[in-house]
């Protein structure tokens, strides 16, 4: 097998680094445009109990569907491709999203905020001067737990025709190629594992600071 692995690389590296490219393409793009619906989300769900529980729901309600299911069911309305893929893994990145950043933002001790208002602070200088920063570590931690689901979600792309290092390990099941699905599955782990340890350092970084 591992001479079936070198022969592979040796006659489709440019292949492989294409798919490499639309994985990771793919996975930031989600991420993305995820944290940008999320941050607005969580911000109003830690100022409105109300709104909370409803938006808590919803992103519970998101975490028991199948990014699979999620994908075939959208194919009707959009078709295939990647943007049907896209949607399914921004539903997927919601939810640690929403529940890290809302928790982050309402553990800002509430004395802190009237403080900065009392020192004449606006609205948004207490926001990005006071609440940002103390609510990193957990904005952090939502889009590591985020960005390794989606990578390793990102792999169901492929069924829908959106490419992605997926495409070998689909490959690889259809034609009982080992080294295929090695070359595939090991390529989206060691993305994962860059990406949690990555995060796990920037965590660190943000706690400290």
């Amino acid at each position: 097998m591992l001479n079936d692995m070198i022969t592979y690389f040796q006659s489709n590296s440019s292949m492989y680094w294409l798919y490499v490219g639309q994985h990771i393409g793919l996975s930031l793009t989600a991420l993305g445009a995820a944290f940008i619906l999320a941050f607005s989300l969580a911000y109003w769900a830690s100022r409105h109990q109300l709104s909370r529980q409803m938006i808590f729901f919803l992103a519970q309600g998101l975490r028991v569907i199948p990014s699979l299911a999620v994908l075939f069911i959208m194919i009707p309305f959009l078709g295939v491709g990647r943007t049907p893929a896209l949607l399914a893994l921004v539903f997927l990145a919601l939810p640690p999203l929403i529940m890290n950043m809302t928790l982050g933002f309402m553990e800002v001790p509430a004395v802190l905020k009237e403080t900065g208002l009392a020192m004449g602070m606006s609205s948004g200088q207490l926001f990005k001067r006071v609440t940002l920063p103390l609510a990193l570590p957990h904005i952090l931690t939502g889009i590591k737990l985020a960005l390794v689901e989606i990578i390793a979600s990102a792999t169901l792309a492929t069924y829908i025709g959106a490419g992605g290092l997926g495409s070998l390990i689909v490959t690889g099941l259809g034609l009982y190629r080992m080294d295929l699905l090695v070359i595939g599955g090991g390529s989206v782990a060691i993305l994962s594992l860059f990406s949690l340890i990555l995060m796990d350092y920037l965590v660190k970084v943000s706690e400290k600071s």
